[in-house]
């Protein structure tokens, strides 16, 4: 359950990277000038991009079906300034590197080279690798809860918190999808769609956090906490999607505010719950903890690609695997410790 505040913190620092629009790398002239040249021309160096053609020959992607590109080829193949933009990156990386300089960020990215037409082949791995942890964690406890641990007369588990996990699940399973899209196109719409995720997850781990943590059990309560917490977390969605997705000011910027007030929220609650827990695995919760302390240093350092790859963020994605899944061990376990309580408080 540590990492039910955690994987929101993880995700409430990545809504501040992705504050981090411009760079230095696209403020450079001769990568201007190389992206303008391109827009003109369909090339940077010897290499030409037929999406440039394409509107050069004044075709409309309007036009009749017939002369519009299959949707998986659109996917994969990225549009006339996605491809001079990073061509001229590439090219500009490759004119530092011989000057002996340090890469730059372009667009509040890393230079890193695409795979098959995937933006960031590594990062995306690793986010489905997450995604399938989740999966299998979720199957396992839900296996653990319905089919091994005892019900009571009622038929229902004496885990009282069984469908709020359930939920959860849903929640993690559906950002590590979208974070594994947006990672693969970085777009309007795909960046929407992560950031959304992000917060709609950070909000219901809050409210799970306060269920569990205070031990509420009756549904009446449980309403009057989520309604306020669901109605924030709905509007501030909607702010964001339809209204201004601000992400110009990194340090006073709504977005950001929001996710870290959520996150530094759930770290008090779950502290104080840890401090004074007696549970029989919470020496889990201490390997989570430090895990993500290790976990956002390598975040923060924020350091260049290595072999035009592997990034901290990639790093980031990868410490989350092995903490996602000691989550998970750790959910399975306070449902055997809580149903083995209430079976024992009822003899």
């Amino acid at each position: 359950m540590a990492s039910s505040w955690f994987l929101p913190f993880a995700v409430a620092l990545s809504c501040f990277f992705g504050l981090l629009r411009g760079s230095p790398g696209d403020a450079d002239s001769v990568y201007q000038a190389c992206v303008q040249q391109c827009e003109k021309t369909g090339c940077v160096g010897n290499e030409c991009f037929q999406h440039c053609n394409f509107y050069s020959n004044e075709n409309s992607t309007d036009g009749p079906w017939y002369l519009q590109e299959p949707l998986y080829i659109q996917w994969k193949q990225w549009d006339c300034l996605s491809d001079c933009r990073y061509h001229c990156m590439l090219s500009r990386e490759e004119e530092r590197q011989k000057l002996g300089h340090r890469p730059e960020k372009y667009h509040g990215k890393w230079p890193i080279e695409r795979m098959y037409g995937i933006q960031e082949p590594v990062s995306v791995a690793l986010s489905a690798l997450n995604l399938a942890v989740q999966f299998h964690g979720w199957v396992s406890f839900f296996i653990l809860v319905n089919y091994k641990l005892p019900f009571t007369p009622k038929k229902k588990t004496y885990y009282d918190y069984t469908g709020l996990w359930h939920v959860y699940a849903i929640f993690a399973m559906n950002y590590w999808f979208w974070t594994a899209v947006f990672l693969s196109r970085d777009v309007e719409l795909t960046e929407k769609l992560h950031y959304s995720s992000a917060v709609a997850l950070q909000g219901y781990s809050l409210f799970l956090a306060l269920i569990r943590a205070f031990g509420v059990r009756l549904e009446a309560i449980r309403v009057m906490i989520a309604a306020p917490v669901f109605g924030i977390l709905t509007t501030h969605i909607l702010y964001m999607n339809f209204y201004e997705f601000d992400y110009d000011d990194i340090l006073t910027g709504w977005n950001t505010r929001v996710c870290v007030a959520i996150s530094a929220l759930q770290i008090a609650i779950w502290a104080a719950w840890a401090a004074q827990a007696r549970h029989p695995q919470r020496w889990k919760l201490w390997v989570i903890v430090f895990g993500g302390a290790i976990a956002m240093v390598i975040k923060l350092y924020d350091f260049s690609p290595w072999w035009g790859l592997l990034d901290a963020g990639a790093l980031w994605h990868a410490t989350m695997i092995p903490l996602s899944y000691l989550w998970w061990s750790f959910a399975k376990d306070d449902s055997v410790w809580m149903t083995s309580l209430s079976i024992n408080k009822n003899k």
